[in-house]
């Protein structure tokens, strides 16, 4: 592959007019391409940023794969930020491999995107795009993903996986199962960490693998999250320190203590402890503190198991255990001072957590209790109540969990479908890693990513991080209420045969989503089986809304079209209705809607 770094030119030496011809598809008089009007022709293969998320003032790395080499083409770039253009690039394409950098935009917090087409003979030929997150806290946006392999493997094995999560943008991995046991995460030797040992399936873990994942994840600006349980022990633990007494009991005379039952051919089950007692919150606590120091992980993912029922400490007191998290949480902030993410089970808990634990994000796993679309939705906006708005949620939503017991692959319409109404609703998918989550147990590799899905979720996390700003930024409800002006019918509601609309509001515009719902077969989004129908794409589809003020502009964005670019749509408004048409519709639209 060739590489060409050198010859670029930038916006401001651009500005005396386009250098596309006036005629050529594409090209319009303010210079700028506009996506809609370029089809996808095969030319680019593929295109990479450097890093997940970049500090304001970075250098943005891209490279860009061509199918062969265009000796005569130019590659010309538009920065978008929404539907402004901020900037733009030309660079003579020399081979195969074309490289540029740009710098990020020194303003915090901002999603981008970067518009990449080639053009050759004053027309434009292809076009690809790629987000860029210009954010120094990945806790505001998080987009979270998983390891779950640790044995011994090369380097360049490791690299790969990371180079592919990358391409997704995730901020921060979550390193699952990879400890030695619950209660002494870390196996020393001698004070030194053991160069191997069993996870509590009896899987290998290495050492080497976790420390050279932990400073691939950093190379890329990717958070590494140590997972543990804040309550858990091997049984027999009281060999190392720990004492019954810290326990939680399943009666008042502590006859029984409570568990988590495991396969028989796992090492042990799980024995749990009291997270409010101050003796278990010291010893589980130097414990990952030693962890810590040994491994530069960034944080731990606090993980628990949800409603346990009534329970008892060791004092045959009735325990609290929401209580017990928070005060857990609190003494292993003060004692170590890393980024804390927990695990609320079907929410539990979560009230608690969210108001008073110190924590980056909320984190929901989504069980039976919360089956259908709707609720996906209402789980994220109940967290933004919890926190006044100041916390983002991330979802553990397994797909396919019943198909997953056996091997095939991801239905890519359900998994679609069920990233939609997240993203849609302000929230993030805890999904992606080696493989894409199915089931609580994060190894678990029955079903495999169709190339269609893997495709398709790269330009939904592209829309992730373009968006940002107006999915997931502080966004207030909306009294805006969408209905179809046509013959597809829009409810308030997700309904089979309809279109689920509903609007969110930011800086004094509306957010306007349409999820088509028009040809489901299910309304509950976990999609068990692998039926949930594709649905039918269309066009021209005639919408409405009343509106208080006058409309000043209409963007439209889809990452079902244009590669998610920003399209300006044409309306009519009269006597305060507005009427359009969605220049297409199959599994999500997005309005932002604009007041003079």
């Amino acid at each position: 592959m060739q590489s060409n770094r050198g010859k670029i030119r930038t916006a401001s030496v651009l500005l005396a007019g386009c250098l596309l011809a006036a005629a050529a598809a594409g090209c319009s008089g303010d210079r700028a391409i506009k996506a809609e009007t370029v089809q996808r022709s095969g030319a680019m293969e593929k295109l990479s940023t450097d890093k997940a998320a970049y500090k304001p003032g970075e250098a943005v790395k891209f490279t860009l794969e061509l199918a062969k080499a265009e000796p005569e083409a130019t590659i010309v770039v538009q920065y978008r930020h929404l539907g402004e253009t901020v900037g733009r690039q030309e660079i003579e394409s020399e081979g195969e491999q074309v490289t540029w950098d740009w710098t990020a935009p020194k303003e915090d917090g901002l999603g981008y995107m970067a518009e990449v087409f080639v053009t050759s003979g004053g027309e434009a030929k292809d076009r690809l795009n790629i987000a860029v997150d210009v954010s120094s806290d990945w806790s505001k946006f998080p987009r979270y993903g998983y390891l779950a392999d640790f044995h011994a493997m090369k380097e360049e094995e490791r690299a790969a996986v990371i180079e592919r999560l990358n391409r997704f943008h995730l901020n921060g991995i979550q390193f699952y199962d990879w400890q030695y046991k619950h209660h002494q995460p870390l196996k020393l030797e001698g004070g030194k960490p053991a160069a191997e040992w069993p996870d509590i399936a009896n899987r290998p873990v290495a050492f080497d693998t976790v420390q050279g994942y932990i400073d691939l994840a950093h190379d890329r600006n990717m958070k590494a999250m140590n997972y543990n349980l804040l309550f858990g022990a091997y049984e027999g633990a009281e060999a190392d320190g720990v004492k019954r007494e810290w326990g939680l009991f399943r009666d008042p005379t502590l006859t029984n203590q409570d568990k988590h039952p495991l396969p028989d051919s796992w090492a042990s089950d799980i024995m749990l402890y009291d997270p409010m007692n101050p003796e278990w919150q010291a010893y589980l606590i130097g414990k990952e503190i030693e962890t810590f120091g040994h491994l530069a992980f960034d944080g731990w993912h606090v993980d628990q198991l949800g409603d346990r029922g009534s329970l008892w400490n060791g004092e045959g007191r009735s325990a609290k255990l929401s209580e017990g998290y928070v005060s857990f949480l609190k003494a292993a902030k003060e004692k170590l001072d890393v980024d804390y993410v927990m695990n609320a089970v079907g929410q539990y808990g979560q009230p608690f957590l969210a108001t008073q634990a110190p924590l980056e994000f909320l984190y929901t796993e989504v069980w039976e209790s919360h089956p259908k679309y709707a609720d996906l939705k209402a789980i994220i906006d109940q967290n933004g109540k919890y926190s006044k708005n100041k916390l983002n949620t991330v979802l553990a939503a397994y797909m396919n969990y019943d198909l997953a017991d056996a091997a095939g692959e991801f239905n890519t319409p359900g998994v679609l479908l069920t990233d939609a109404v997240i993203f849609a609703s302000g929230g993030s998918h805890l999904e992606l890693g080696e493989n894409m989550l199915a089931k609580e147990y994060f190894p678990n590799k029955n079903l495999r990513i169709p190339a269609e899905l893997e495709e398709q979720l790269i330009r939904y996390y592209d829309f992730l991080v373009v968006y940002q700003n107006i999915l997931r930024d502080g966004l207030e409800p909306s009294d805006l209420a969408a209905e179809g002006a046509g013959e597809l019918a829009v409810s308030a509601e997700p309904e089979i045969g309809k279109v689920w609309s509903f609007a969110k509001r930011k800086g004094g515009s509306d957010i306007v989503h349409f999820l088509n719902f028009a040809d489901a077969t299910t309304l509950e989004w976990r999609d068990d089986e692998g039926k949930q129908a594709a649905p039918a794409e269309r066009s021209d589809v005639a919408v409405s809304f009343k509106a208080g003020d006058e409309v000043a502009g209409i963007m439209f964005a889809s990452p079902d079209y244009y590669d998610g670019s920003p399209v300006q749509l044409d309306f009519e408004q009269k006597d305060g209705v507005v009427t359009l048409r969605l220049p297409g519709l199959k599994y999500w639209d997005l309005l932002q809607v604009t007041y003079k």
